[in-house]
C-alpha cells in the first residue's frame, strides 16, 4: 500500500510540473564542467523572466526533490538546479571514484563554469545567486569576486561563519540538551567544544543531527518538507534515493572545510544587491548572526527579512512566503519592473 500511495503521489505531481506555455523551457542533461560531468536542469514558464541559479546545501543535498514545492517559483522566473560535484545525479554518474576533487575551492570554480554555461545556454548577461544553507559559503564568494556575472545575491537559512567568534548556536544548543536531560549527547557536544575548525567530519555531522533533532520545529520541517519531497519525488527513483542520501554521506568533508572561512575578513564590500532571508526559527544558521553581517555589509542595495514561522529550510517550508520576498524585493531590484 505504502509504494502504491507513493507511486499515485509522484505521478500527481509530476503533472503539476508540466510546463506547457509557449516561451517556457524544461530541460535537463550533463554538462562538463570541472573536468567530469554535472547535472543541470533548467526550468521556468516564460525564457524572458529574470535567470535564478541555485546553490544547494547540504553538502550534497541536491535541491531536485524540492521542485514540486518551489513550482509556482517557476511562473515568474527561470531557476536553474545544479547538481554539484559529490551530489544528486552528479554524484550518480560518476560514483565515489568519478567526483575528482572535493574542496571549496573546487565547487567555486565550478559555479563560476556553470555561470558562464546558463549565460550562454539561455543568452542572459546576469543571473541572479540564490544560495541556501551550507550552498552560502559558496555563494557569498561568488556574489563578492563575480558582481560582473551576477545580477544580485539572494541568501536563505544563511551561514555566517566569522572565524569562530560566534559560539551561540553551539551554546543554545548545550543549553537545550541541559533542558531536556539528554546528558550523554551534552557530554558529546562539550568534548567537542566551540572551535568549529577543530572539528572532525564525525564531529560535524554529529552536531548537526543533534541540531536537528532537539529543536521541534527543525526536526518537524525535516519529517514532513524534506524526508517527504525525498519520498515522493517524481524525479527520484526508489534507487535515486538511495544514490541521493549516499552522497550526503560522500560530501560530509567539505563541511569542517567551511569552518575555517571568515565572511568578515573575506570582505563585506559588495558591488551587487544584497538579500539575506532568514527563518525567524532557525537553530542551525540562526538569523542573528546573518542581522549582524547584514548591518556591517555594504552593497547598491540590500535588505533582511525574516520567514515567519520557518526554521532551517525556510525557503522550503514556506516556499509562498519566499517567493513573495523575491517577488517584492529581489526583482524589482533586478529589473527595475514593479511586480506582475
Amino acid at each position: 500500500m505504502l509504494l502504491t500511495y507513493r507511486a499515485l503521489r509522484r505521478r500527481a505531481l509530476a503533472k503539476k510540473l508540466a510546463i506547457t506555455t509557449p516561451n517556457g523551457v524544461d530541460e535537463s542533461s550533463y554538462v562538463r564542467i570541472g573536468g567530469i560531468d554535472q547535472w543541470i536542469s533548467i526550468r521556468g514558464e516564460d525564457r524572458t523572466n529574470p535567470v535564478i541559479l541555485e546553490i544547494h546545501g547540504g553538502p550534497g543535498a541536491s535541491n531536485l526533490i524540492f521542485v514540486p514545492r518551489t513550482r509556482a517559483w517557476e511562473r515568474h522566473f527561470t531557476i536553474v538546479r545544479w547538481d554539484m560535484r559529490g551530489a544528486g545525479r552528479t554524484f550518480a554518474a560518476g560514483g565515489p571514484e568519478g567526483q575528482g576533487e572535493l574542496t571549496l575551492d573546487r565547487l567555486h570554480q565550478d559555479a563560476l563554469e556553470v555561470t558562464h554555461h546558463i549565460r550562454t545556454r539561455l543568452g542572459v548577461e546576469k543571473v541572479i545567486l540564490l544560495a541556501n544553507s551550507f550552498g552560502t559559503v559558496t555563494g557569498l564568494r561568488l556574489a563578492r569576486n563575480h558582481p560582473e556575472l551576477y545580477a544580485a545575491y539572494v541568501g536563505t537559512d544563511q551561514n555566517i561563519i566569522g572565524g569562530g567568534r560566534d559560539t551561540t548556536a553551539y551554546e543554545a544548543l548545550l543549553g537545550r540538551l541541559e533542558k531536556a536531560g539528554r546528558k550523554k549527547q551534552r557530554a558529546t557536544i562539550e568534548a567537542m567544544g566551540p572551535d568549529r575548525s577543530a572539528w572532525s567530519a564525525h564531529a560535524w555531522v554529529t552536531y548537526a543531527k543533534t541540531v536537528v533533532t532537539t529543536d521541534p520545529l527543525t526536526y518537524d520541517t525535516m519529517k514532513t518538507v524534506v524526508i517527504r519531497s525525498l519520498w515522493f519525488s517524481p524525479l527520484h527513483t526508489l534507487r535515486d534515493l538511495r544514490t541521493y542520501l549516499k552522497a550526503q554521506t560522500f560530501s560530509e568533508p567539505l563541511g569542517p572545510q567551511a569552518t575555517t572561512v571568515d565572511e568578515y575578513t573575506e570582505g563585506t564590500a559588495f558591488r551587487l544587491p544584497v538579500f539575506l532571508f532568514q527563518g525567524d526559527s532557525d537553530v542551525l544558521t540562526p538569523p542573528e548572526p546573518a542581522r549582524r553581517f547584514y548591518e556591517a555589509l555594504t552593497a547598491p542595495v540590500k535588505d533582511f527579512a525574516l520567514i515567519t514561522g520557518a526554521g532551517h529550510f525556510a525557503s522550503f517550508r514556506h516556499p509562498d512566503q519566499f517567493l513573495n520576498l523575491l517577488l517584492t524585493k529581489v526583482r524589482p531590484a533586478v529589473t527595475g519592473e514593479a511586480v506582475r
